[in-house]
């Protein structure tokens, strides 16, 4: 059968290869392979912003590598040009998953390179399409400083004193239950770049306490500094604040090497954007999160990615975004969209928490929502932007909900 290698993109290019030998990926069991066989079908015709023609091969990713025997190019280079190919074959992989974000900028061929990508490239935009990979990409860089200070030897070092994990996802289900409407995932949320800055006397102690006190069984931080003006300080700050309710660590989260350090932060959820993930890093990531006690929320925008995380074993949480990625323009009636007919039978029959995000600031707003099939709300803006945030939940469920 004629197919090809697809290299797992759960592992960071870095990691994989270097000039004389193929090392295990640190976060990964020995006898793990990277490799999974795919169908020659699968081809980058889904991506709206490039076009590949790819001859497709076999990468020879062994102890040794063919491309790699040239004595004329330095060691330095020949892994300059797996990098590359590897960035490659992950881009080919999330646009046959309908993946529209891409997590860099695109970039040519390194000098020197002469491998198996025959291609052609048409409208290769280097301008970010939307928002969310304008953060995906200077996330990416982001990310790479971090670790570079803190590598993860040494938050699994500091794990041994991370408070311990919360059940966040029983949390929301004794909500639910206690008060007949969906659980409160109440975001601590200082700005976002659609709304610009939302309190500018903005406490993210007292918030939370606020918060807690009207009845939210669970607390959403936001950590992200460019864009949303949130911090892990906050998140560790809330933690340490004597506050009880489980925490949700709301990052973009594009390398397991996030999920370790949230958790040492004092997360005890964190949240997977299937826009932006393949399914075998969501696999992996949700895998990484059960070892370490934490919830994975998995975050939705239609139906196809819909389709995608319904596929996964091992979700208990999917969150359902009504925000168009594109647009920005928000719409609570893709929650009912994604929940209607066999989707919802699906859901039901997993006992899966759909939360439903973005739109909501009503009592009708949720009440729309929950008949959908949504037992579980994740909300910023109409009550964080409230003098009283207490009184922001008693208004926007339209009653008291604290016990």
């Amino acid at each position: 059968m004629e197919g090809r290698y697809v290299v797992n993109s759960r592992a960071n290019s870095s990691a994989l290869f270097s000039a004389h030998k193929f090392h295990a990926h640190p976060l990964l069991p020995p006898k793990i392979t990277y490799l999974r066989f795919m169908p020659q079908t699968h081809m980058l015709n889904h991506s709206p912003h490039k076009q590949f023609s790819i001859k497709s091969q076999m990468v020879e990713i062994n102890a040794g590598l063919a491309s790699m025997s040239n004595p004329t190019i330095s060691n330095e280079d020949l892994l300059k040009v797996k990098e590359w190919e590897i960035g490659m074959l992950q881009g080919e992989l999330a646009a046959s998953q309908g993946i529209s974000i891409r997590r860099r900028p695109p970039t040519g061929p390194p000098p020197h390179y002469a491998g198996p990508f025959e291609y052609h490239l048409q409208n290769e935009g280097k301008t970010p399409c939307n928002i969310l990979e304008e953060i995906i990409w200077y996330k990416d860089v982001e990310v790479s400083e971090m670790k570079k200070r803190k590598p993860l030897s040494m938050l699994k070092m500091l794990l041994d004193n991370a408070p311990p994990a919360r059940d966040f996802v029983g949390a929301l289900k004794a909500a639910n239950s206690r008060t007949g409407v969906p659980g409160l995932i109440a975001e601590v949320k200082k700005a976002s770049p659609s709304r610009g800055v939302m309190r500018e006397d903005f406490d993210p102690v007292l918030i939370a306490k606020a918060y807690e006190k009207g009845g939210a069984p669970c607390l959403s931080v936001l950590t992200d500094e460019k864009f949303f003006q949130g911090s892990f300080e906050n998140l560790e700050a809330i933690r340490n604040s004597g506050v009880q309710c489980p925490l949700l660590c709301k990052e973009f989260i594009i390398d397991a090497w996030q999920i370790y350090y949230a958790r040492v932060k004092g997360a005890d959820a964190i949240l997977l954007i299937a826009a932006v993930l393949p399914d075998l890093d969501i696999k992996y990531m949700v895998k990484i999160c059960k070892l370490l006690g934490l919830a994975a929320l998995v975050e939705v925008h239609n139906e196809r990615e819909m389709d995608r995380v319904l596929a996964l074993e091992g979700i208990e949480l999917v969150g359902i975004n009504n925000r168009d990625l594109g647009t920005f323009k928000v719409d609570i009636s893709n929650t009912k969209t994604l929940l209607e007919g066999e989707r919802g039978e699906r859901i039901r029959e997993r006992g899966i928490i759909v939360v439903g995000e973005s739109g909501l600031f009503t009592p009708a707003d949720i009440a729309y929502v929950q008949g959908a099939g949504v037992k579980a709300v994740l909300v910023g803006e109409s009550i964080v932007k409230q003098k009283d945030p207490t009184a922001g939940i008693v208004g926007l469920f339209g009653k008291n909900i604290a016990s």
